[in-house]
């Protein structure tokens, strides 16, 4: 059976960053960053805000794709 990750998706502030999850509190994906846009160019990391960024745009995906992540067609549903 397929995992499911329902929606909302959202993106929450986290020391170093940002972390998304589901509607449950699963988390999804971590997104890490520096404070100082010198700091991250040191690091060769994101800064701050483009974590942030990035952060709200996969919690974007449910809504951008449909109702949810579906399985890939020919998958079990269960």
């Amino acid at each position: 059976m397929p995992r499911r990750f329902p929606p909302p998706w959202t993106a929450e502030p986290i020391p170093g960053g940002f972390k998304v999850v589901d509607a449950t509190g699963q988390a999804l994906a971590y997104v890490y960053a520096r404070e100082t846009k010198a700091q991250a160019d040191t690091a060769k990391v994101l800064t701050i805000d483009e974590a942030r960024r990035i952060a709200a745009n996969i919690a974007k995906l449910p809504e951008l794709l449909g109702e949810g992540i579906k399985p890939p067609k020919g998958g079990s549903d269960g």
